[in-house]
């Protein structure tokens, strides 16, 4: 009776633990079903949920049927492994029916597969790490291999070491020297050739790209208008240039600064940019960005710009040095020759002149063959730059040729001595002399006067000397108005060919008084007092009454040098005519040899 009621009571007990277990477990089970289709793309879990369910519920039967455990608490867990068997074991024949590598609702449901796309990349990372582990693996074998076969030719080596003789030995690591030496030379040549080649690449390279640019430039000026996107350093000068015409400094300014990013070796849009940035910075502001600029770019032109930001005196030492290290750099000599200039100075003394002409003329002869173009993006300016120049050059003349602009002395001779007056190519705030090529200068002093040029007391532009000085050369000095001296020039001075020279000067300004008909009142007599007093400038006098024949001459005493002008008391300085001479024709031999005009003369 008692086993007919147990096997009764069994059927009873499984219902009512369905229906206390069967709800939850069933979902339970499905969820892990679920959960392994869905994740069946890193492995088949739906068939480890359904192996290991299987297993837990044949172990949960055995101990129910071995009573092990009571079957009122064992039903629960014996119905949910056997769900999550039943549903993992279905969705693992399904996947396998329909070949779903991704699940089955992966294959019914975007939103999973979306899902599955982050665990996919889970599992390729998985793979990856797994990939790079066997890699690794495999490299450390390699190592090991290489590692044992460099041990085993080492021992080869030493084996074969100890059986050469020392000979042997030295003169392999000769041979080995010698080859390694050859080899070394021949890479440095093929080294050398290369960065020649790549030199030379590369100055063409800049040549062709500034040619470039200055077309690309030409173009964009043509069309006008701001670029909206530029990318190339055409297309930044072209809108620098747009910008700053609007008024629009700050677009004007980025616009420069990307250009010079280009590190492009031309001068003239570096001029408009450090001209800008003096508008709105000041000089030393325009200074502090080409200081960075220069320091960060290899162009020359960037670093000449920079120079140009400095004070007067340091400016030009700057300059000058630059020029001295870059001879050939052509837009130098035209920046030099604007330090020189009347615009920048002012007034030019000669040396100021000069240095602007030699300047000049040195970057005008770079124009030969095209070769100030590579300095330029912009044409225009370069055309502006050569007009500049050869327009000076016209104003400033013969400036440079040195027999022009030499001081001059004129000595004029009196009975106390010589009167010498200097006479000056230009302005000079102090003149000192010397007589002779060695010894001390000596001022002449100031005039009571001051010099409209300068504003300064003017320089006394004469001195004295003796009648007893002989023949010498004669230094002259000068201060120009800048304070710089100016000399020594060495002038000959000859006494005799000086006195010769001003009586010569003094007889032709004064022609009509060689000559004085009726003078005084003294009435039928010729007088030629005049030429008696200048008579050291004389050789001859012919002269002719009433006609040109030049018949007879005049008796003139010699010249004494000791007392040039004073007439000899005996010398008789006119000579009787008749009523009937109407005119007298006279000229003048000079000591020279030179001859007067014929000068004509008539009676009143």
């Amino acid at each position: 009776m008692t086993n007919i009621g147990a096997g009764g009571a069994a059927p009873s007990l499984i219902k009512a633990s369905l229906s206390r277990t069967g709800k939850w477990a069933g979902s339970v089970a499905f969820i892990s079903g679920a959960v392994g289709d869905v994740l069946n793309p890193l492995a088949p879990f739906a068939a480890y949920i359904a192996l290991v369910a299987a297993i837990a519920a044949a172990i949960i039967a055995i101990a129910i049927v071995l009573r092990l455990v009571l079957a009122a608490k064992a039903l629960p867990a014996l119905l949910f492994a056997t769900s999550a068997a039943a549903v993992a074991g279905g969705v693992y024949a399904v996947q396998q029916e329909t070949n779903s590598q991704n699940g089955v609702i992966a294959g019914l449901v975007p939103a999973i597969a979306q899902l599955q796309k982050s665990m996919g990349i889970v599992s390729e990372k998985v793979a990856k790490i797994e990939q790079t582990v066997t890699q690794t693996q495999k490299t450390v074998e390699e190592v090991k291999k290489s590692t044992d076969t460099v041990v085993q030719k080492t021992d080869q080596i030493a084996s074969t070491q100890q059986q050469q003789t020392q000979q042997g030995a030295e003169t392999q690591k000769t041979v080995e020297a010698v080859k390694q030496t050859t080899d070394t030379l021949a890479a440095g040549q093929q080294q050398q050739q290369a960065q020649a080649e790549k030199l030379q690449a590369t100055t063409e390279q800049i040549a062709a790209s500034i040619d470039t640019i200055a077309k690309g430039f030409a173009q964009l000026a043509a069309q006008g208008g701001a670029i909206a996107e530029p990318k190339r350093p055409d297309e930044f000068y072209h809108n620098a240039r747009v910008y700053e015409l609007s008024g629009d400094m700050l677009n004007a300014r980025r616009s420069y600064l990307a250009f010079a990013g280009f590190d492009v070796d031309a001068i003239d849009p570096y001029t408009r940019f450090a001209t800008l940035l003096r508008v709105q910075d000041g000089k030393a502001g325009a200074r502090e960005v080409f200081g960075q600029l220069a320091d960060k770019g290899k162009a020359l032109s960037i670093k000449l710009v920079h120079i140009l930001q400095f004070e007067d005196a340091q400016r030009l030492d700057k300059l000058n040095a630059f020029i001295a290290a870059n001879p050939d750099y052509a837009p130098a000599y035209f920046l030099k020759a604007q330090e020189f200039s009347e615009d920048r100075l002012g007034s030019q003394t000669l040396a100021d002149k000069r240095n602007e002409a030699q300047a000049l003329t040195k970057f005008v002869s770079y124009e030969k063959d095209g070769g100030l173009l590579k300095y330029f993006v912009d044409q225009t300016q370069l055309a502006d730059w050569l007009d500049r120049s050869r327009s000076r050059l016209a104003a400033l003349g013969d400036v440079l040729d040195p027999a022009r602009f030499a001081p001059s002395l004129t000595p004029m001779r009196s009975n106390q001595g010589w009167s010498m007056t200097i006479s000056l190519p230009e302005p000079a705030t102090a003149i000192s002399w010397r007589l002779g090529t060695s010894g001390p200068f000596t001022d002449t002093g100031f005039l009571a006067m001051k010099d409209q040029t300068t504003g300064k007391p003017m320089a006394n532009p004469s001195f004295e000397l003796p009648d007893s000085t002989a023949a010498t050369t004669i230094g002259i000095k000068y201060l120009d108005i800048r304070g710089r001296e100016t000399g020594p020039f060495d002038i000959r001075f000859d006494p005799d060919a000086a006195l010769q020279q001003g009586d010569k000067q003094i007889l032709d300004q004064f022609w009509t008084s060689w000559i004085a008909f009726d003078s005084g009142g003294n009435h039928g007599l010729v007088y030629f007092t005049q030429m008696l007093s200048y008579r050291c400038a004389i050789k001859e006098v012919r002269y002719s009454l009433n006609g040109a024949a030049l018949d007879k001459s005049l008796e003139i005493p010699p010249c004494d040098k000791k007392d040039p002008y004073a007439i000899p008391y005996d010398a008789k300085g006119y000579f009787k005519v008749a009523d009937s001479v109407k005119s007298m024709a006279v000229q003048v031999t000079y000591t020279d040899g030179t001859k007067s005009p014929v000068r004509e003369y008539k009676r009143q």
